[in-house]
């Protein structure tokens, strides 16, 4: 029988095929955790620290379990191990594993498209050359992904009635081409993203959908990779597509098949994704929007123009009036109820005549689709009217505060230039995603293995802080820390004499910049910063620019709009920049070797508690009699305080320092708990003086 140790272990098949492979202790003690796990059909936790190799760990006695026939499941034999050597023993469960029925089938989930990436691009492929069994993986796309070949005839018929300027009509004309030569007909197939308005058109829609029906079924790009998908033992999703499907679960609907094992990498994502795709949120512009769809009064283009229909063309101009009105009264509401943060505590005083205009409309366009003889173009309005009826009932739903246990606010100026149509998105997210998690996963699905290098608190950690927040009770858990070095590869300066940024916040902020520019000299450039407020930010980068572009040093700060992968890619290929980033740069970014050698770290990372749902769930805390920045505010911090100080180390021969500017981790009773949080390495206290040469 083959274990974990038998691939990963020092004589095993990848250090066979790697000449620079290294064994790593925590790997192997992760592998046969997650293999007893899944053996034992129980939950577990592991924190594993950069550099682990986690994805091997958890991916090896996943693909043995779901690869393992009934027939092939005995203990080894006594031959098998006088053969194993001996520095190294495989772990025997206390208890007799219960065998499943048939080799189960595992979800691997991950927060980011990169993870996605290294997955299906690197490990598993090499996995596959390893391991004397046949497994087949594959990567799970949402819908929305594919190009639907129906969709896109029609949209060639009727792109008069549906664009109007060169460039759209140029991307259906490409789309079409490329469909023709595609072999999966996804957007990660095409080499630059086409526009929202032309893949809206054509995109796999499971409202727009004929089945079998459909006369491009047996090509349709979608259902292969369907079929792929209910074939393969293992799945690669993202926590957006898991949770999306965990919702559509509670209505009967799916997404995934059912499994037997998921595993959750970047587990420390859980709450804030599942919050995010268990509530709702709809806005001014998803209306407008999908009224534009049927019938666009500027360009006389749209669904009802192709057709002639006047009558319901007057019916949408109705439906935009009252939309204008109803959004209208949410500003108002907004600047009167909504105090300093939008959010709205009781079912508000506001009539809602849009949802049954909505509702109506509806009814009439799919009416009239029913008529029709060709069932291709009858699909077509079947798919608006269930557009028009989920918003209409995402509106009352809203209105109503018909989700119990939920947060609701308001997303919208609270004042605006006169004539200037605001941006106003309504939202709802459950105070806790505990119960329903505990309800559709963990009691639902045998074995849930969730890890990342930042779950833990404490010492000795604990995970009872994440298990709390994610509603799981009973789980085995796991501290492994990093095979690297930290003590000779990481220096953490404190600066002393840095005012407190809650009793001094402009000296603070004054402070701040000087600090940042002494220590981006010392390592001439090469360095994060990373803020909690994006104004800060942008203070701090305005006045640093004409001082970093004395020193020939670039600037890429998210202040200037940017997209992430563009400002990665532009610090890897220019060593001597600074990089300011925000929250989506405290976590899931990895930049090896000499381009990072500083991680500036400004403030620590307490959420702005004045957040509605930060709000409503430390106020919950409070009425139950705990304190909230104890049990919440404090655990929270430090993981994220954690994630930003990993960003520094991604491999044994990287080196540098990470600056912690904050003084209330020296000066408060709470700062012990992040410094405790953070591998041994060497301790600087310096005064916050700037240096000479960097004035």
């Amino acid at each position: 029988m083959l274990t974990p140790f038998d691939i990963l272990g020092p004589q095993g098949r990848i250090a066979a095929r790697l000449d620079s492979y290294e064994q790593r202790d925590e790997q192997l003690a992760m592998a046969d955790a997650v293999a007893a796990a899944i053996a034992d059909r129980q939950h577990l936790i592991v924190e594993a620290g950069t550099g682990v190799g986690k994805s091997f760990a958890y991916l090896v006695p996943a693909i043995l379990a779901a690869t393992e026939a009934e027939a092939d499941r005995p203990s080894a034999s006594a031959e098998e191990a006088a053969e194993r050597p001996p520095d190294r023993a495989p772990r025997v469960p206390d208890r007799a594993p219960r065998v499943p029925d048939r080799a189960p089938r595992v979800i691997v989930s991950t927060h980011t498209i990169s993870l996605q990436e290294q997955l299906m691009g690197q490990d598993l492929p090499l996995l596959a050359s390893v391991i004397p069994r046949e497994f087949s993986s594959v990567l799970v796309k949402g819908r929305s992904n594919y190009v639907s070949l129906r969709r896109l005839e029609n949209a060639l018929q009727r792109a008069d009635g549906l664009f109007r300027d060169d460039e759209e009509f140029r991307h259906l004309r490409q789309l079409a081409d490329w469909a023709d030569k595609s072999g999966d007909g996804s957007l990660t197939d095409l080499s630059y993203r086409p526009l929202p308005a032309v893949w809206d058109e054509i995109a796999s829609d499971s409202s727009n959908c004929m089945g079998r029906k459909c006369p491009h079924y047996k090509d349709c790009f979608y259902y292969r990779a369907r079929r792929r998908v209910h074939h393969a033992q293992v799945l690669v999703v993202n926590h957006a597509l898991f949770f999306s499907d965990l919702a559509l679960r509670r209505m009967g609907v799916s997404l995934l098949p059912d499994s037997d094992v998921v595993i959750f990498d970047e587990a420390h994502n859980l709450e804030s994704v599942a919050g995010d795709h268990l509530g709702l949120s709809v806005s001014g512009g998803q209306v407008r929007y999908v009224l534009g769809k049927l019938y666009n009064d500027r360009t006389n283009r749209g669904l009802l123009v192709h057709y002639e229909l006047r009558q319901l063309q007057q019916e949408v101009d109705r439906c935009r009036f009252l939309a204008d009105d109803f959004f209208a009264e949410i500003v108002e509401l907004r600047r009167t109820a909504g105090g300093e943060n939008g959010r709205i505590r009781e079912v508000p005083p506001v009539e809602n005549p849009l949802s049954p205009a909505l509702d109506e409309l509806a009814k009439k366009i799919g009416t009239f689709g029913s008529r029709l003889d060709d069932e291709s173009k009858r699909q077509d309005f079947t798919a608006a009217a269930a557009r028009l009826n989920l918003l209409a009932d995402n509106l009352e739903a809203w209105r109503r505060q018909s989700i119990d246990d939920a947060v609701y606010w308001i997303d919208a100026p609270r004042a605006t230039s006169s004539g200037r149509r605001a941006r106003v998105t309504l939202w709802a997210a459950p105070l806790d995603v505990g119960p329903v998690l505990r309800e559709q996963l963990f009691d639902r699905v045998p074995t849930v293995v969730m890890t990342s290098a930042t779950l833990a608190v404490g010492r000795p950690a604990k995970f009872d802080f994440f298990k709390t927040r994610i509603g799981l009770t009973q789980a085995a858990g796991q501290q492994l820390g990093s095979p690297f070095d930290y003590r000779a590869q990481v220096e953490l300066i404190l600066p002393r004499g840095v005012p407190d940024p809650r009793e001094q916040p402009q000296a603070f902020e004054q402070v701040v910049v000087e600090m940042i520019r002494k220590y981006v000299a010392r390592s001439d450039g090469h360095a994060f910063v990373l803020f909690t407020s994006y104004e800060l930010m942008r203070r701090a980068a305005r006045q640093l620019a004409p001082w970093l572009a004395q020193q020939n040093m670039g600037l890429l700060s998210q202040s200037d709009g940017t997209p992430r992968s563009q400002m990665l890619a532009r610090f890897k290929a220019e060593p001597r920049s600074v990089l300011f980033g925000t929250d989506s740069f405290w976590q899931g970014v990895d930049v090896r070797g000499d381009a990072l050698r500083n991680v500036i770290i400004t403030k620590l990372p307490f959420d702005v508690p004045d957040r509605p749902l930060q709000q409503a769930r430390l106020e919950a805390i409070r009425a139950s009699g705990e304190n909230p920045f104890l049990s919440y505010q404090l655990p929270e911090a430090i993981l994220k305080f954690k994630q930003g100080f990993g960003r520094l180390i991604r491999s044994r021969d990287d080196q540098g320092m990470v600056v912690v500017l904050d003084p209330r981790i020296r000066t408060k009773p709470y700062g012990r708990a992040f410094l405790e949080s953070l591998p041994e390495c060497r301790v600087v206290e310096e005064a916050a003086v700037a240096d000479e040469s960097a004035v």
